[in-house]
């Protein structure tokens, strides 16, 4: 029998609000899971994280006309692990396949070699895929074996972590004690992590896998006209609705090196929001009359990455041929907006060049259909007749 303690309770709570709320799946693997092909998760063993029973199941739904020799070589892909290399540097490796598919090798029909890409995931219709939420999964690791409240696995892929707390327990000690320790003991649990969440019953935090605790910001809007509330049920809703986590996995998940670090950042609430509504507001430019309206930010709210978030989706999820004019007014705002692009690896001035040295280069720049330019104001400094 199991011995329900507060955190047992608050842990039964959120996974039958993402069972019954949110239509996910829902198990308890504690003490009911065997392993094998055919046991509750298909697991063969404890070390396992990836789902490859479902993962398989969804590969071949999504890419119907590929071999089986492909679905072998993308899960293997997905699965595989190199010993040497950085959780970091692992999860954004992962994290590419999950947003762009695998490229895998096969023989087709006429016997000749070739390649294609598999996708993980159906993005356009989120209700096509398989969301699981499981209780207490055993994980073991290289040396210990540690027991998760809950991993929410998308088409067997373990995207969303929730350590939960007693209510009105400080979430700084999951953060702390719990995560921590998990990274430590078993890191492969967080290969393919998207979005790591503590909450308590009352209130919940979200962050990345390299978030500090000071960066883990709380869920309070479903839609930008409401007023805010420190709430776990609006977390969950906000962030594990299926077409919000998607939608967050797809366009709001960002890897950053420009401090010299990689980071991974994951979208604040306002971010997720207002990118998207700018979204709406580029797709109906044409009602509009190209007026698109303003996405305003206090200093520190992250505008460098909105910026970024907003063009990427557009450029995946809208097409055309866009041109992104990035203006600002000092050099040091102009230099730190495109270190951030360059960082995220949307732009490399280098190898590509997209920041006007004057006005006729940016007249030049602006010629050549790029996707994006950087720009002072001032370069826009042509002689202008009022009268023509």
């Amino acid at each position: 029998m199991t011995r329900y303690t507060e955190d047992t309770l608050v842990q039964q709570t959120t996974a039958e609000y993402l069972q019954q709320q949110l239509g996910w799946e829902s198990v308890y693997a504690h003490n009911n899971e065997d392993f094998g092909p055919d046991s509750l998760l298909g697991r063969k063993d404890d070390r396992e994280v990836v789902l490859t029973r479902i993962l398989r199941a969804k590969l071949v739904e999504l890419n119907p006309d590929l071999p089986d020799e492909a679905d072998d070589d993308a899960v293997r892909q997905i699965t595989a692990t190199v010993a040497t290399q950085s959780l970091t540097a692992t999860n954004r490796e992962k994290y590419g396949m999950i947003r762009d598919g695998v490229q895998v090798g096969f023989r087709n029909a006429k016997g000749e070699r070739v390649r294609d890409r598999l996708r993980l995931f159906d993005f356009n219709n989120p209700t096509k895929n398989h969301f699981l939420c499981v209780r207490e999964l055993w994980v073991r690791g290289d040396l210990y074996r540690r027991r998760a409240d809950i991993v929410g696995f998308v088409n067997g892929i373990p995207l969303l972590f929730i350590e939960c707390k007693n209510i009105h327990r400080n979430l700084k000690t999951a953060f702390e004690r719990n995560f921590s320790d998990y990274k430590d003991t078993i890191p492969h649990l967080f290969h393919h992590n998207a979005i790591v969440m503590f909450g308590n019953g009352e209130e919940a935090k979200i962050g990345s896998i390299t978030s500090r605790w000071e960066h883990f910001h709380e869920w309070k809007r479903l839609a930008e006209e409401e007023p805010g509330a420190v709430d776990m049920e609006t977390a969950l809703k906000g962030v594990c609705d299926k077409r919000n986590f998607l939608d967050i996995v797809e366009n709001f998940i960002l890897f950053d090196e420009s401090s010299g670090e990689p980071r991974k950042i994951l979208a604040r609430n306002h971010q997720f929001l207002g990118v998207n509504r700018a979204i709406e507001a580029v797709r109906q430019r044409r009602q509009r009359q190209g007026k698109l309206g303003v996405f305003w930010h206090t200093q520190g709210a992250g505008k460098s990455y909105s910026i970024v978030m907003f063009t990427r989706k557009v450029h995946r999820k809208l097409g055309g041929n866009f041109t992104f004019l990035v203006l600002t007014d000092r050099d040091d705002l102009d230099t730190q907006i495109y270190k951030t692009f360059a960082g995220c690896s949307v732009v490399d001035h280098d190898k590509e060049p997209c920041r006007a040295s004057s006005g006729d280069h940016l007249s030049r720049l602006l010629s050549e259909h790029k996707a994006y330019i950087f720009s002072l104001i001032q370069k826009f400094n042509q002689n202008v007749d009022p009268a023509a």
